[in-house]
């Protein structure tokens, strides 16, 4: 089955990692075995795994925080800054293009175009067989609005291929506050979600505080996600959505992408807990609770975060790479879905958003 994945944060992985994904992660793993740090020597994300686990579409990263609270390769001292690094991330995907890797989809024309080839590809090929595939295809999104100079930038940002902004990651955002804060809107936010809903840009609301989510709902009129968040309900914690803020997305037509962070997945988990008790089935009960609580399968996907400054000591304990994903097709059905169900919430549900969030463009 066909899989997309609404949050992989790929270009932090190559530049800031220095993490080559043409490899196999098996290699990037040994590469990666004297090295120091959270997730070294235990990445779980590459373009062949990609490959066989039939990841054909994904929405990939650019990030670079400016907060006010430095951190090395991530959030930086200014805006110039936080802007030069989320070019180097657009330059990377350019590149990887140019050579062939990759497609990055930018309207709802190449988006079918790309999903028929994949998926034509599939039926034609064994399930282990993961050589000659199409390019992967990417659509690219901005993970918290910081790079972004001044609202009247957004067209040129457009302009380089992105097609999802999210107002803020963690701490307090040029934009918006982020996980972790009770700040709302700034004042430029207002010019920023005007000139995204112009250029049909759909605002990720993932990271948002819960301020700041309702501030913006409120706001932008164009297409809304959450690429990758999981139910507060299951995981009492301001980093997941409350089942009112579930409720308005899906009517306002977003997909909610569940995150496979263990700490997200299974309350009281923490970095540097034993992962053996967390597992895909506990991803699939948060992905059923939005179902349920909706009434239909037709507003969650699979937004993994995986390798998302962490590895496999920080993902289920069942998942060694990402071609692993193909488990939860299994678990779903195991659970009763249909069959039109389950390919929903593998790729048909992100595939409709992207197309009728692209409609005019």
């Amino acid at each position: 089955m066909l899989i997309v994945d609404a949050h992989l944060d790929l270009a932090m992985n190559a530049l800031q990692w220095n993490r080559d994904l043409l490899a196999s992660v098996y290699t990037i793993r040994a590469r990666e075995k004297d090295t120091p740090g959270k997730g070294r020597g235990l990445g779980t994300v590459a373009f062949p795994e990609m490959k066989k686990g039939r990841v054909a579409l994904s929405i990939a990263t650019v990030i670079a925080r400016s907060t006010g609270r430095p951190a090395p390769h991530i959030d930086y001292e200014s805006s110039a800054q936080a802007h030069a690094a989320a070019q180097g991330h657009l330059a990377y995907y350019d590149a990887l293009e140019r050579q062939g890797h990759i497609r990055l989809l930018r309207d709802a024309k190449r988006l079918d175009a790309h999903m028929r080839e994949w998926g034509a590809w599939d039926t034609q090929h064994d399930v282990d067989d993961s050589t000659q595939t199409p390019p992967l295809g990417l659509v690219l999104s901005m993970e918290g609005a910081d790079p972004i100079l001044s609202p009247d930038d957004v067209e040129a940002w457009w302009r380089q291929g992105l097609r999802i902004i999210g107002l803020s990651h963690y701490g307090p955002g040029r934009y918006a506050g982020g996980t972790g804060t009770e700040a709302g809107l700034s004042k430029s936010a207002i010019p920023l979600l005007a000139e995204m809903a112009r250029l049909h840009i759909a605002l990720d609301l993932t990271h948002c505080s819960d301020e700041a989510f309702w501030a913006a709902l409120d706001r932008f009129e164009g297409p809304v996600l959450a690429s990758h968040n999981n139910c507060r309900a299951l995981v009492p914690h301001q980093r997941q959505f409350t089942d009112e803020q579930i409720r308005a997305i899906a009517k306002r037509g977003g997909v909610i992408g569940a995150a496979l962070d263990c700490w997200m997945i299974a309350p009281g988990w923490r970095h540097g807990d034993s992962n053996e008790t967390v597992t895909l089935d506990g991803v699939v009960r948060h992905i059923d609770y939005i179902c349920q609580l909706l009434g239909n399968a037709r507003h969650v996907g699979i937004g993994t975060d995986l390798d998302g400054g962490f590895g496999r000591e920080g993902s289920p304990h069942d998942l060694d790479t990402i071609a692993d994903l193909q488990k939860i097709a299994v678990l779903l059905t195991q659970r009763g879905y249909a069959s039109d169900d389950v390919t929903a919430v593998m790729h048909g549900n992100w595939s409709s958003f992207l197309r009728t969030a692209w409609k005019g463009v």
